[in-house]
């Protein structure tokens, strides 16, 4: 059994992008750990940024509670992704202490800034998270895990070079994004976006790619000393 680590930007990205994903992982018995990088603070359209921070760390811990997942919570305030220093060192406490066996986490071609920080300081951190010279709160996690890139929004831009069949497990990631409630709300007043229909759509899409109702794209990053022979996704 596998530590299956996803690294979301924020609270809800994880659960659009993946979560049939760690659904499926979690039910053939494998231990899954959902990181939000942000507090995803400035979500809305009236909520105070403290109020709404704490609100969407309540919604995340019950997205992570539907499939018994453990939830890492970053606490960096929206839109403020840096790849400073304390920053990075955050990023590799969060690894060691997840200890995964395998990672997932943005594209780095991905629409918004914070998407696109986090996946470059994920691809960093999982590496120097090794580095037992290199001292945080937690011990170095061994070796370097095999990291994939979860689908873009709306898919633009993104060829998956693998796919995974979520549909016996599509109803559990519709139930973990209707966890974010905030955000449901925020997509369809700000956006003008119903978040459940697009989630649907995308993962319609990529299934008639492969032939079944429901899939989720990804690409996974061959580079030493990642690259490994076996299919690692579910």
């Amino acid at each position: 059994m596998m530590r299956v680590l996803a690294v979301g930007a924020h609270p809800d990205d994880i659960e659009i992008l993946c979560a049939g994903t760690l659904a499926k992982f979690a039910a053939l018995g494998h231990q899954v750990v959902m990181a939000y990088a942000t507090n995803g603070n400035m979500g809305h359209m009236f909520i105070p940024p403290d109020e709404l921070a704490e609100i969407r760390r309540k919604e995340a811990a019950n997205s992570a509670a539907v499939i018994g997942a453990e939830m890492i919570w970053m606490n960096i305030d929206d839109q403020l992704i840096v790849d400073d220093l304390p920053t990075r060192m955050k990023f590799i406490e969060m690894v060691r202490q997840a200890r995964p066996d395998l990672v997932i986490t943005h594209s780095p071609n991905d629409y918004i800034m914070d998407h696109r920080r986090t996946g470059s300081l994920v691809f960093e951190a999982t590496f120097m998270a090794g580095l037992p010279n290199l001292k945080t709160q937690s011990p170095a996690h061994p070796g370097v895990s095999p990291l994939y890139y979860m689908d873009s929004l709306a898919g633009i831009g993104f060829l998956p070079t693998e796919w995974v069949d979520i549909s016996d497990h599509f109803d559990a990631k519709i139930k973990m994004l209707s966890q974010h409630q905030s955000q449901v709300k925020w997509l369809k007043d700000h956006d003008n976006i119903d978040i459940i229909e697009f989630v649907t759509t995308a993962a319609r899409y990529r299934g008639i790619q492969v032939g079944t109702q429901y899939a989720e794209g990804f690409v996974r990053v061959n580079q030493w000393p990642r690259a490994s022979a076996q299919r690692l996704l579910p």
